[in-house]
């Protein structure tokens, strides 16, 4: 019980310390500016450099520590690569900011597909993690599909309109905060579609 205990709190630091050291690194930079060979970088472009080789990191330890990556995992870390990338190398925070509104879009739009064939393709990205029976897994799925557009329509509203600290602090704790809420949420629908105990869903 102790050492799950342990590699629960290992991999909750792994996927979330990345974002808190993107959010610390932030407030540190905002208000300087760095110059390499003549370009001048603001501290938001910066930060984004460090944050994508530490999330890749961050993301090959999960591996490591629990031996496998959820799809959703793997499609952020290639989405987060893409747009930092071109954030550092375009020298715009824009593409950076834009990063949330294409994964939450992606997601909607998998998921979504998914639905329209009668399937659960969370339940692929994810793996059997979740104490579902098929039916839970297909109002789960719904429901998580309509909160990812909410979240990609809140991410396109706060960077369009609101200053830069305002959404690194939305991107750190907004989105991550919502997220915790929405499965907290979920427990009676944990409950009420568990799998019988002992037995696999068929």
């Amino acid at each position: 019980m102790a050492g799950n205990q342990a590699t629960s709190g290992l991999r909750l630091a792994l996927e979330y310390g990345p974002i808190v050291a993107f959010f610390a690194g932030y407030m540190l930079m905002r208000d300087r500016t760095v110059s390499v060979l003549g370009t001048d970088y603001s501290g938001f472009v910066v930060v984004t450099a460090c944050f994508v080789p530490l999330l890749a990191l961050a993301t090959w330890a999960t591996r490591r520590v629990t031996g496998r990556l959820s799809g959703m995992q793997v499609v952020t870390l290639v989405l987060v690569t893409v747009f930092g990338a071109l954030t550092v190398w375009l020298n715009d925070e824009r593409f950076f900011k834009m990063k949330p509104t294409i994964i939450y879009a992606l997601f909607v739009g998998v998921l979504g597909f998914g639905l329209l064939r009668k399937q659960s393709y969370l339940r692929f990205a994810v793996g059997d993690s979740l104490p579902l029976n098929d039916e839970g897994w297909m109002v789960l799925t719904r429901r998580l599909t309509l909160f990812f557009a909410l979240l990609a329509a809140l991410n396109e509203i706060v960077w369009r309109s609101f200053p830069t600290d305002v959404w690194v602090s939305f991107k750190t704790f907004g989105l991550t905060i919502g997220m915790f809420a929405f499965f907290l949420a979920q427990s009676r629908l944990f409950q009420r579609y568990a799998p019988p105990a002992g037995g696999a869903d068929d």
